[in-house]
C-alpha cells in the first residue's frame, strides 16, 4: 500500500514535523542543476512531461481480431487522461509485413489496415487534442521493410543503379563473391548481409541489414533518403502530431568504407548498438539539426512545440549529451537508469552523470525504466529464490517514485501502472520475436513484455478484445493477469495504478517537482536521498531492513507502508521539510 496525503495544495508547500532522523546536508559542490538558464525564458511542455508508451497491437483491440488498433487507443484515452500523463507515444502502425512488428515499414505515410486507416488516425488526434494529450509517433529512419517500394525497385535494378544507391549494396568477397562484404553481424543474430538473386537469376550483390534481412538499412549518404524523410515528417506534422520518437537515432550513417570490425559479434552479443563502424557516426548530427529546424518551422506557425526524442544508445552520458545540444534533438532516452542493477551507489552514479553531462547542454534528462524491448521491472528487480515474496514488485514501486521525483521528463511503458511482471513462460510456438526466429535462443527475447494488457474480468482475453467469445489475443495472456487487470487496479487504492496516479498528480501540482534542481543528502549506506527545490525530499531504501526516515513527519507519498520516522526496506517516499540545509 502507499500513504495518501490529506489534501493537495499545489502551490502551498507542506511542512513536515520538526526533528530530523538523518542530517539533511549535501556535500559542498554536489548540487546538480537541471536548468539551462540561457535557454529557459519560458516553460516548454516537453522538458518535464510524462509520456505513456502505447504498444498499439497490445493496448486495446476494437475489432475482435486479437490485435490492438488505433480505435482501441482512442477508446483508452480517457483512462490515460485519468492516470495523469501528458502525452502518448504510439509504436509503429504503418503498413508493414510485420516481420518486426511494424519496425519494418513498407509505407511511412499510411496506416496498416490491421490498425485502422488515416480517418481513424484523424479521430484519434482530434480526441487527444480535446483531452489535452500530446501524441508522438514512432518513426524508423535507419531501415525500412524489404517490401518498401524503394527496395523492390532496387532488387529489380542492376548493380550501380540509382535505386540500389538508396541502400548499402556491395559486391561480395572471395571467389565468385560468395563471402559478405565485411564481417559485421546483425543485432538480432547472423550476418548483417544477405545476398540477392539478380533479375537474370544469377547470385548477385549483398545488402546490409543491421537487424533482420527484412529490414534493409537505408543509405543516408544518398540525398534522396533525407528528402524522403523530410516529406514523411511534414506528412504527419500536417495531421496534427506533437512530435516523434526516433528509432535507432544513433544509427543512419555507416563508416563510408564499410571495413571489417575488430569485434563483429558485439551487437548480437549485447543486443545493443556497439559496433562503432555502424553506429554513432558524426554525420548523424546534421540530420537531427535539420529535423529540429522542421519542427521549429511548424512551431513558428502556430506556437505549438513539436518534440523530437531519440532512442540513443551510446557508451557514455557525455556522448549521449551531444544528441541533445540546443539545435539537435529535444530529448534522448537515458537508458543507463533502466540498465542499472538495484543498488544505491550505482543509481546515484548514473543519475549524477546524467545530470552533469546532459543538463549541461540545456536539455533535460529523459528517464525510463521500461519499454517494449526490455524485461519488465517487477521481474527484473526480483531475485532468484524470492518468487512470491513480492520483492520485485516492491522495488518496482520504489523505482517508480524515484523516477517521478527526478528532474526532467519520464516515459512510462504500458502495463507499468498495473505492476505487470514479465511473462516468462510463453511456449516456443507462440513466440514472434525475430531474435528467437533467427537464433533459436530465448535469451533477451521481447515477447514477454508485449503480451496484451488485461482490462477486466477473470480470464483471457481480460477485456482486451471485443471479439466474439473465444477470441484470442495475438499473444496468450496468463491466468494470473487477472490480479493486474485495470478494473481491479482502479478499485484498489493500494495498487500500482493509484501509486502512479498519485505520484503524477503531485508531480504536476508541486513546484518542487518536474524541472528544477537536485541536491544529494547524506544518508546511511544503502539509502539514496535527495532534495528537490524548496524542501521536497525523496529517499529510497535499497536494502531490505528498515532505517530511520530522513524526515520525521508522515510522507506525502510512499511506495509501501511507511510509518512515521521509519523508511522500510525496498521502499521510496516523498516528504516536504523545511530542514534540508545545515
Amino acid at each position: 500500500m502507499h500513504n495518501r496525503w490529506p489534501s493537495l495544495r499545489p502551490r502551498t508547500p507542506l511542512r513536515a514535523e520538526t526533528g530530523q532522523r538523518v542530517t539533511l546536508t549535501a556535500p559542498a559542490g554536489d548540487g546538480l542543476t537541471h536548468r539551462g538558464a540561457d535557454r529557459l525564458t519560458q516553460h516548454h511542455w516537453w522538458r518535464d512531461a510524462v509520456i505513456y508508451q502505447v504498444y498499439v497491437r497490445s493496448f486495446l483491440d476494437s475489432t475482435g481480431d486479437g490485435i490492438g488498433d488505433l480505435a482501441g487507443v482512442r477508446a483508452g484515452l480517457p483512462y490515460l487522461k485519468k492516470l495523469g500523463v501528458d502525452g502518448i507515444w504510439l509504436s509503429p502502425f504503418y503498413p508493414s509485413p510485420q516481420h518486426d512488428h511494424g519496425y519494418d515499414v513498407a509505407d511511412y505515410c499510411d496506416v496498416d489496415p490491421v490498425f485502422g486507416d488515416l480517418t481513424e488516425f484523424g479521430l484519434l488526434i482530434a480526441d487527444a487534442q480535446r483531452l489535452g494529450v500530446k501524441v508522438l509517433l514512432d518513426i524508423v529512419p535507419n531501415h525500412c521493410s524489404s517490401e518498401h517500394a524503394w527496395f523492390r525497385e532496387a532488387l529489380a535494378s542492376p548493380p550501380g543503379s540509382e535505386a540500389r544507391a538508396r541502400f548499402h549494396f556491395a559486391e561480395g568477397r572471395g571467389p565468385g563473391g560468395d563471402v559478405p562484404p565485411n564481417n559485421w553481424h546483425a543485432m538480432f543474430g547472423g550476418p548483417a548481409w544477405s545476398r540477392v538473386t539478380e533479375p537474370d537469376g544469377t547470385p548477385g550483390q549483398w545488402y546490409l541489414h543491421m537487424f533482420t534481412p527484412e529490414q534493409p538499412d537505408l543509405n543516408w549518404r544518398n540525398p534522396e533518403t533525407a528528402a524522403h524523410f523530410d516529406h514523411v515528417l511534414r506528412f504527419w506534422l500536417d495531421r496534427g502530431v506533437d512530435g516523434f520518437r526516433i528509432d535507432v537515432a544513433a544509427g543512419l550513417f555507416k563508416h563510408p568504407e564499410l571495413p571489417d570490425s575488430s569485434d563483429p559479434e558485439a551487437d548480437a552479443r549485447t543486443r545493443d548498438s556497439v559496433n562503432p563502424l555502424a553506429w554513432n557516426q558524426p554525420e548523424v548530427h546534421d540530420v537531427w539539426r535539420h529535423w529540429r529546424s522542421v519542427c521549429e518551422e511548424y512551431t513558428a506557425r502556430d506556437g505549438r512545440e513539436r518534440l523530437l526524442v531519440g532512442e540513443v544508445s551510446v557508451p557514455t552520458a557525455r556522448e549521449h549529451a551531444r544528441y541533445v545540444r540546443p539545435d539537435e534533438l529535444h530529448q534522448a532516452f537515458f537508458f543507463d537508469l533502466l540498465g542499472a542493477p538495484w543498488d544505491a551507489g550505482t543509481f546515484r552514479t548514473v543519475i549524477s552523470e546524467a545530470m552533469q553531462d546532459i543538463a549541461g547542454t540545456g536539455s533535460t534528462v529523459t528517464w525510463v525504466l521500461n519499454n517494449h524491448d526490455q524485461v519488465r521491472t517487477v521481474t527484473r528487480y526480483g531475485e532468484s529464490g524470492t518468487e512470491g515474496s513480492g520483492l520485485g514488485a516492491a522495488r518496482a514501486r520504489a523505482a517508480a517514485l524515484l523516477m517521478l521525483a527526478l528532474p526532467g521528463a519520464a516515459y512510462i511503458y504500458q502495463g507499468e501502472e498495473l505492476g505487470l511482471p514479465e511473462v516468462v513462460d510463453l511456449p516456443d510456438e507462440v513466440l514472434t520475436d525475430p531474435i528467437f526466429r533467427r537464433t533459436g535462443s530465448r535469451a533477451r527475447i521481447r515477447d514477454g513484455c508485449r503480451v496484451p494488457l488485461p482490462w477486466s474480468g477473470h480470464a483471457s482475453p481480460f477485456g482486451f478484445t471485443s471479439g466474439a467469445e473465444g477470441a484470442k489475443p495475438w499473444l496468450p495472456q496468463p491466468g494470473w493477469f487477472a490480479e493486474h487487470a485495470t478494473d481491479r487496479a482502479l478499485a484498489d487504492t493500494r495498487s500500482f495504478w493509484h501509486l502512479y496516479r498519485d505520484g503524477l498528480q503531485l508531480r504536476r501540482g508541486l513546484p518542487q517537482l518536474g524541472e528544477g534542481t537536485l541536491r544529494w543528502l547524506d544518508s546511511v549506506p544503502g539509502v539514496l536521498a535527495f532534495v528537490r527545490g524548496d524542501g521536497l525530499v525523496c529517499a529510497v531504501n535499497f536494502g531490505t531492513a528498515p532505517v530511520p526516515a530522513p524526515v520525521s513527519g508522515a510522507p506525502l507519498l510512499s511506495s509501501g507502508p511507511c510509518p512515521i520516522g521509519v523508511l522500510p526496506g525496498s521502499t521510496a517516499a516523498w516528504w516536504i521539510s523545511d530542514r534540508t540545509t545545515p
